[in-house]
């Protein structure tokens, strides 16, 4: 970034490694995929730990399932949520990727999707599958945040902070002088939905007994984001029209809020439960021959 006046100029490349033309390795599809390997390595901590109702065959049903689910979900979500006039004038809108376009809640329900898949074939029940994923969920979050900024996309509303910074994107095809500065609302929701939701539930995982409780952290994960998410939101230049005066990251988050308070309340009703104990496989032992007397 290059400063102009007390302001700075966004000129970060979204592609770390240009392969042909607009094709490359981009820091988005990065993000995506250093999620999930850093979910995989705190998984493998929590079955050392005995904080895992899987081990690691199941795992690697769980990895598949969430990969399908959060990157099927966030994209389906966002052409339906935020842009379904453009996907209803062009269907094929929903392959073309390469213009960006994911979406929290569509990838939220990708995730619950799949959750009853790996139910259904494991037999661990919905809300302990979700109390597993919540406390790793931030990291993605953390990860996508900072790319959104590195591709200059989701920028904030106008303003003139100190750190306020000038998007290019904003404003096609004028000068950076001409440009209005805005805020970097996508590191405020990385700080936010990220690091900060990141901490609370790893803390709430390792050091309280809220995992016994399922839906407890599901529960907290979603209240927590909804509340960080309609603060950022204020910050953030709606990318698609209003709902009844507010901007649809708002009015979708409401609802995760209220679900999140619901089964928070639920889970602290409810009796402790551990995870389900895994029976470790005994080694097979050769019966002794009987001495036959002569």
């Amino acid at each position: 970034m290059e400063p102009t006046g007390d302001y700075w100029i966004h000129n970060l490349d979204p592609k770390l490694i240009h392969l042909w033309g607009n094709m490359g390795i981009s820091y988005y599809g990065l993000s995506y995929v250093l999620a999930f390997v850093l979910g995989v390595v705190m998984h493998r901590l929590m079955i050392r730990r005995k904080r895992s109702p899987f081990g690691r065959e199941e795992e690697e049903l769980l990895l598949y399932s969430l990969v399908l689910g959060v990157l099927g979900g966030a994209r389906v979500g966002y052409c339906v949520l935020y842009a379904l006039p453009e996907l209803l004038a062009r269907p094929w809108f929903l392959f073309e990727v390469w213009h960006g376009g994911m979406s929290f809640h569509g990838g939220l329900i990708g995730v619950i999707l799949a959750c009853m898949w790996v139910k259904r074939r494991t037999g661990v029940t919905f809300l302990q599958i979700g109390d597993l994923i919540a406390p790793m969920a931030p990291v993605g979050l953390f990860l996508g945040r900072i790319a959104n900024f590195i591709n200059g996309e989701l920028w904030g509303k106008v303003s003139y902070v100190s750190w306020a910074v000038i998007f290019p994107r904003s404003e096609p095809g004028l000068a950076p002088e001409l440009i209005l500065p805005r805020h970097p609302s996508q590191l405020y929701e990385a700080l936010l939905e990220g690091l900060v939701l990141f901490i609370i539930l790893q803390w709430r995982f390792w050091k309280t007994s809220a995992w016994r409780f399922p839906g407890k952290l599901s529960g907290e994960f979603l209240f927590f984001y909804a509340i960080f998410r309609i603060f950022c939101e204020y910050f953030r230049e709606p990318d698609a029209s209003l709902f009844f005066g507010i901007s649809r990251g708002t009015f979708y988050s409401v609802f995760i809020l209220l679900f999140g308070l619901v089964l928070w309340i639920r889970a602290a009703r409810a009796e402790e439960r551990a995870y389900p104990v895994r029976q470790e496989a005994r080694p097979k032992t050769v019966p002794k021959k009987k001495n036959k007397k002569k």
